[in-house]
């Protein structure tokens, strides 16, 4: 198989009821655009929905970041790409940059980690080996990517 660096393979419209008081996308509705980007991520390297229905394993994020660049507004549709960061058997770091889809404008970023877990005991187990060559064949996709400026970032605000 063959990947794009990066993936490039969602786009949604914002709808109204994601439109907070502030008259912009309230920021629980950007996780839910990175999560559909995710949807579409993980039937590439033999993971998601069905894989977990047909096998009883799937993925649980454990840590999530997401930076907030730029507004998005009823009217607008955005796209998400996806970086493959790193991978283990049992692990995946992946980051996604959300895009206003026809200015092409960076508005947000989620970095995210995810383990792969048997759903019967709830319990971390290595990734099939299909999906741990796919995420092989991914790095090499991605291996002249740069790495994003927001990746392992930290927020604080010094002590006076």
């Amino acid at each position: 198989m063959s990947f794009e660096a990066p993936i490039s393979r969602w786009t949604e419209p914002i709808l109204p009821e994601w439109v907070d008081y502030n008259g912009h996308m309230n920021v629980a509705y950007f996780m839910l655009i990175f999560d559909h980007g995710t949807d579409v991520f993980y039937p590439l390297i033999g993971l998601g929905k069905p894989y977990r229905d047909s096998t009883g394993f799937s993925t649980l994020a454990v840590q999530s970041h997401i930076t907030y660049g730029r507004e998005a507004s009823l009217g607008d549709t955005v796209k998400v790409t996806t970086q493959l960061l790193g991978y283990d058997e049992k692990r995946i770091h992946y980051f996604h940059r959300m895009f206003h889809a026809e200015k092409d404008y960076q508005m947000a970023t989620l970095e995210q980690l995810a383990l792969h877990v048997d759903l019967s005991v709830r319990k971390v187990c290595p990734m099939p080996e299909k999906s741990q060559a796919l995420l092989e064949e991914m790095t090499q996709a991605h291996a002249g990517l740069p790495r994003p400026k927001e990746a392992g970032s930290v927020m604080t605000i010094p002590s006076r």
